[in-house]
């Protein structure tokens, strides 16, 4: 397996790294955490096209297309820890003649992550907020939530929402995940991992289930020893020191595997084919600031580094049929990049 980095761009606190495809093309995507850098769009196969999305604010770690709206996404604005009271938001973008035109639609304190699952033709908004409240950055006394909300065929109208839980201190970790082809998400807070599942049907109930319990930072889903369950894949705690896989044995997850190397800030973390094998990516943003991957190749599972001092806010993979693209936001070294993966 062959991987080859292409630096997009100087991106000042690179913090979203998402993708959209549009006219059956893959657009990667890049914004920041800094309140004052653009956020930009590259496509062609070497991503040589440029374009701008918009120009301010930052604040940004997701931006998610809308299923089913060629063109469209909604994204996080404004999430700043250091800022209180919160000016976080969801916005909607839609590509004209003119580029991306964005609104504000949902405003709402600390949103952080957030994610839209498509359900019998319904797309359902599903929001996390780190906090509810806060006077400081460091104050964490008052715990998140989970907010879900039918997203409205105008979005012209707005997004309402109501509470799905409570509780949930350091509500940071996020992973969206399909069981049986159907959309499930997966929150990581200082009280465990809760597994969200939509209704069966539109004015149905929502399944929330804390699946296991810790202080969990960050999460991500994957198959990686093809036993037929998936594993789970952890930062801990919150920012976290530790990068941990569980697997689920005699009806309990137990840790199975511990990144060795010595870790600060660990921040994401994606399960993903690498050219059609079961892979846990991971990224820390401080002291040696890698991004690496783990296989289980002949029962072991095994860890390659793809490279170091570039310290990854967020990860996405996109599969092609010839290649995999890891969409890399490059927050320590302050660059947007893809790393080309081939045979």
């Amino acid at each position: 397996m062959k991987i080859e980095k292409i630096k997009l761009d100087d991106i000042k606190r690179c913090y979203c790294a998402s993708n959209i495809n549009m006219n059956g093309e893959n657009h990667v995507m890049f914004a920041s955490e800094d309140p004052n850098v653009l956020c930009e769009m590259f496509s062609g196969r070497n991503f040589e096209k440029k374009e701008k999305i918009w120009e301010t604010p930052g604040g940004c770690m997701s931006i998610i297309p809308i299923p089913g709206k060629e063109g469209e996404f909604l994204a996080v604005q404004e999430f700043y820890l250091k800022v209180s009271p919160s000016l976080s938001k969801i916005v909607w973008g839609k590509y004209t003649d003119h580029g991306f035109e964005i609104k504000d639609v949902l405003h709402m304190p600390y949103i952080h992550r957030f994610d839209i699952y498509h359900k019998n033709g319904v797309n359902y908004f599903i929001g996390a907020t780190i906090a509810t409240s806060k006077t400081c950055k460091d104050d964490w006394s008052v715990p998140g939530r989970i907010y879900v909300g039918q997203l409205p065929e105008d979005l012209n109208e707005g997004i309402s929402v109501e509470v799905l839980a409570d509780g949930l201190y350091r509500n940071h970790g996020y992973w969206h995940d399909q069981d049986n082809g159907e959309d499930v998400g997966y929150f990581g807070s200082d009280q465990g991992i809760v597994k969200v599942t939509p209704p069966a049907k539109l004015g149905g109930q929502w399944s929330v289930e804390l699946i296991m319990q810790g202080t969990i930072g960050e999460i991500a889903t994957i198959d990686i020893d093809n036993d037929g369950e998936k594993e789970i894949m952890t930062i801990e705690p919150f920012h976290g020191t530790e990068i941990k896989i569980y697997k689920k044995i005699d009806g309990k997850y137990q840790e199975v595997y511990r990144y060795d190397n010595e870790i600060e800030f660990a921040h994401t973390l994606v399960g993903c084919k690498l050219r059609g094998v079961n892979t846990f990516l991971a990224g820390v943003r401080r002291k040696d600031a890698e991004i690496f991957y783990v296989q289980f190749v002949d029962g072991k599972y095994q860890t390659t580094v793809i490279e170091k001092g570039v310290g990854p806010a967020n990860l996405a993979v996109v599969n092609e049929a010839d290649r995999d693209i890891i969409v890399a936001a490059n927050h320590t070294m302050n660059e947007a990049a893809v790393y080309v993966v081939t045979d």
